[in-house]
């Protein structure tokens, strides 16, 4: 999900790569959950993420949508996010003393918090967010080792991959005006049940199965939907 914010206003004003050290080691948060709750759909799943989480739990994407997540707009398309729920506003996958139930096998955008990313020209950068995390004095750590990924720079590769492909299906939903939403219906469907919905062939944590199977159906959605 995009925010209409400028870096400076959200950064320490610098942007960093896999080798960088970064004051972001929160030192296991020590019971700290407060980057869990209150954050409504904000936590956008990338397909990667609901692959992990199906394997992982056993449960099929459609199990996963009736329970603790939930569909809705983003950046103009249908996506799934992890469901907000209790009168805290809590992450569904926080246990009753605030620890995460999914740590192994948590999303993206959980693994790299505080840091975000920043995309430009094609590729994306690392930033460290200054105003988000509750941690004072957090400690030096080389971003690769922080956000704690198997083959850290194909993961890269395939979230820049999917960040820009989403942008094109944006662009085409806009394009969509005097046609009743059908092409935006077309391709919110399309990117759901080619991405999501559909099981990977691939198991457990075979990351780079993962990547061959996605990267095939990324050239089959660019074909269908051109």
């Amino acid at each position: 999900m995009r925010r209409q914010v400028s870096l400076e206003e959200i950064s320490d004003g610098h942007l960093y790569g896999l080798n960088d050290m970064v004051k972001a080691d929160c030192g296991g948060c020590r019971g700290c959950s407060a980057c869990c709750r209150g954050m409504g759909s904000s936590i956008v799943l990338d397909p990667l993420d609901v692959f992990r989480l199906t394997k992982n739990l056993g449960k099929t994407f459609e199990e996963l949508v009736s329970g603790p997540l939930e569909l809705g707009v983003a950046d103009g398309l249908i996506l799934p996010s992890i469901r907000m729920k209790g009168q805290g506003e809590a992450c569904s996958f926080l246990d009753n003393d605030g620890r995460c139930q999914v740590h192994a096998f948590r999303p993206g955008i959980c693994r790299i918090f505080p840091l975000g990313r920043y995309y430009e020209n094609g590729g994306f950068s690392y930033f460290l967010q200054i105003h988000e995390c509750r941690k004072e004095n957090r400690t030096k750590v080389k971003v690769k080792k922080w956000i704690d990924t198997p083959e850290p720079k194909r993961y890269d590769q395939y979230i820049c991959n999917w960040h820009y492909f989403l942008e094109e299906m944006e662009a085409k939903a806009d394009g969509d005006a005097g046609q009743d939403g059908a092409v935006r219906k077309r391709i919110c469907m399309d990117v759901l049940t080619r991405f999501y919905a559909s099981p990977y062939e691939a198991e457990g944590e075979d990351m780079e199965g993962f990547f061959q199977e996605f990267d095939e159906r990324l050239k089959a959605a660019r074909e269908a939907l051109r």
